[in-house]
């Protein structure tokens, strides 16, 4: 799939509202318009500048060529400043310190396994400046348990079609996402078809403050429905607020 393809297919699967809350949840806890800000998993960095656009200083970090191309794409049709790292965000060393880290849109959950993610958090940890602070959000275990298997949507455009079915994974608290896309090839006049698998997995609220606290956080916030209510056991996505 070329970068332009896919670029095409992602924005058509998110919902652009998503980015303005993710915005708002980041204005609530971060006061200094001009923090220093390092996005993980900054994708084709639809957030990230947006981010930029509400005055922080957002740098993008993404493990992928393609969506760091596309996202350097997005900065400059945009006219918005944004320094790009390839890296692993198991592997966060000699990239600088940052007043806030961020990383949205379950991200995290795409980590393999328990330790991967006490990794990253481990790394997060150590490029944050003192007193900084981590802001994520992850898929509940009442999303990855009862919401998403048998989980189906589908919807079509003149474009792109797409139909996205969700099942249990095999291990506690994971899930399977079988995404197949229909996309619109105007020079062949015919629509090519791609398949992907996406896998997520997540971990009880106290698995999540276990590993923040060895990893050497000294405050845990979590709350649900973009930090505008407490949690509860329905809330679909946590949201966390931990500082160095």
């Amino acid at each position: 799939m070329s970068y332009q393809t896919f670029a095409q297919v992602y924005d058509a699967i998110m919902d652009e509202s998503l980015y303005d809350r993710w915005g708002q949840f980041v204005d609530k806890h971060l006061q200094n318009k001009k923090t220093n800000v390092l996005e993980l998993a900054c994708g084709t960095g639809a957030l990230a500048v947006a981010l930029s656009k509400r005055g922080y200083t957002v740098t993008g970090l993404d493990l992928s060529d393609n969506m760091l191309s596309l996202a350097n794409e997005r900065a400059m049709a945009e006219k918005v400043d944004l320094p790009l790292i390839q890296a692993d965000m198991m592997e966060l060393s000699d990239i600088g310190q940052y007043e806030a880290v961020t990383c949205f849109s379950d991200s995290l959950c795409y980590m393999p396994n328990e330790e991967a993610v006490s990794k990253v958090f481990q790394q997060v940890y150590n490029v944050l400046t003192e007193s900084g602070t981590f802001l994520f959000d992850v898929h509940s275990t009442y999303q990855t348990d009862t919401v998403f298997p048998g989980y189906m949507f589908n919807d079509q455009s003149e474009e792109i079609s797409f139909l996205w079915k969700s099942y249990a994974g095999e291990e506690p608290h994971s899930v399977e996402h079988d995404l197949t896309f229909f996309v619109y090839d105007e020079e062949l006049d015919l629509y090519e078809r791609y398949d992907e698998t996406h896998k997520e997995r997540t971990y009880s609220i106290e698995q999540y403050k276990n590993m923040l606290s060895k990893a050497g956080f000294s405050s845990i916030e979590i709350s649900a429905d973009f930090g505008d209510t407490e949690v509860t056991e329905e809330s679909p996505r946590w949201f966390f607020v931990c500082t160095k």
